[in-house]
């Protein structure tokens, strides 16, 4: 079946497999890059610390396609993007059962931006989100789909005809975030920068900011006012600027650069940001200028993001792990790691969860003042997504298949 909307043409392949799931989203739920609120951190307790191929692997199933975007898991679903073809042109979105693994829908695409990328990744790198009732799908070709859970199109933008320039020849990476009714896109390069807000429900424009042209590959984060409410966070190499997510009127700025590769992570309040190590800033509505709280060179994160798991920090430098206090930014202690690593840590527990490109999984725990490798497994592929943890499971994947890790039942 062909539908035309103005700029794209659309595949829309197979049929709905399941029948309908509830679609309330529970605590344990993790609907975006980095899991609730982009911290990384998850409210399970109980992930294993061991895993193989013939041990706490739940199910693994096969993917059409190339991906280094994380899975979601939201309302009993598994959701993922892919990408096949010699062009990387073919894009794809799957909807597995999360206990089964069995699929449940996919829908495909065809490209309507640049498909180069560095062969490091693909176009299936930006993470899918989700608010509960829908998912929003965005992909380096800068195609963007939403559907409703059991895979019916909503609606889709070709936002490389609106927006031509912005592309560039490594691809992009930055993964979407909703808020107060709104879907964040940042769309950054040396030669067109915006950042947008896009009405969940129609698809359409809510607002549009130009942005600094250099390219950029951190996502937008998620803050709180004092009073609560909703500010979108969105980082760049001039710094960090604070706006509301339904108009995108910009209530603060930090004008010091910040990375363009790891995203920073949130607090309530407090943003803790890379840049020349990592800043912790509280937002003022009334100076127009934040906080600072403390800042540290000791804590320089390299391509994964750090990770916020209670009063802790967490930062990957050159297979160097370091944990920090929160409210200092005092190094707390600090243990080298196996291997080299564009996956960002997570947090189940009282644990880390780090998983290098070569595929091999490392479980850390924080004993107070030190940190102990207590556990991993090897599944023998490559990995370059942030695993997603629900339920006292993880769901890795890599280019040919999606994991889940748990226990098995008692």
């Amino acid at each position: 079946m062909q539908f035309k909307y103005k700029y794209l043409l659309v595949y829309i392949s197979s049929l709905l497999l399941s029948c309908l799931l509830t679609t309330c989203v529970s605590s344990g739920d993790w609907t975006q890059f980095r899991g609730p609120g982009g911290s990384g951190a998850a409210t399970a307790e109980h992930c294993p610390t061991a895993w193989s191929s013939s041990e706490n692997l739940a199910w693994q199933v096969d993917l059409p396609g190339r991906g280094i975007s994380s899975p979601i898991v939201v309302a009993g679903r598994v959701l993922i993007t892919a990408c096949s073809g010699i062009q990387q042109d073919r894009l794809h979105v799957l909807c597995f059962d999360q206990h089964s693994g069995n699929l449940l829908w996919e829908r495909q695409f065809w490209a309507t931006g640049r498909t180069q990328t560095h062969q490091k990744i693909n176009t299936a790198a930006p993470t899918p989100v989700s608010d509960g009732q829908s998912v929003y799908a965005l992909f380096s070709t800068n195609d963007l789909f939403a559907l409703d859970l059991e895979g019916h199109l909503l609606w889709l933008r070709g936002l490389s005809a609106e927006y031509p320039n912005a592309n560039n020849s490594l691809g992009m990476a930055s993964s979407p975030i909703v808020a107060d009714g709104s879907l964040i896109v940042m769309l950054e390069t040396d030669s067109q920068a915006v950042a947008l807000g896009i009405d969940c429900q129609s698809g359409g424009t809510r607002w549009e900011l130009d942005r600094p042209r250099i390219a950029n590959w951190s996502s937008p984060t998620l803050l709180r006012g004092s009073e609560g409410q909703a500010i979108v966070a969105l980082q760049s190499s001039r710094g960090l600027s604070a706006h509301d997510p339904k108009t995108g009127t910009q209530l603060w700025n930090f004008d010091r650069g910040c990375d363009t590769r790891p995203t920073g992570v949130s607090s309530g309040e407090v943003a803790y940001v890379p840049s020349n190590g990592l800043v912790a800033l509280r937002g003022n509505d009334l100076s127009g200028t934040p906080d600072i709280l403390w800042e540290s060179n000791r804590l320089q994160p390299s391509t994964a993001s750090p990770l916020l798991s209670g009063a802790r920090l967490y930062v990957i430098n050159r297979s160097i792990l370091k944990c920090a206090d929160t409210a200092t930014g005092k190094v707390v202690w600090q243990l080298r790691i196996e291997g080299d690593f564009t996956s960002s840590p997570v947090a189940a527990g009282k644990h880390i969860y780090v998983f290098n490109e070569a595929g091999v999984g490392q479980v850390i725990e924080d004993e107070g003042d030190s940190g102990r490798v207590v556990g991993g497994g090897d599944l023998k592929e490559i990995f370059i997504c942030t695993p997603a943890i629900a339920d006292d499971a993880i769901f890795i994947r890599s280019d040919q298949h999606l994991f889940k890790i748990a226990a098995a039942p008692e």
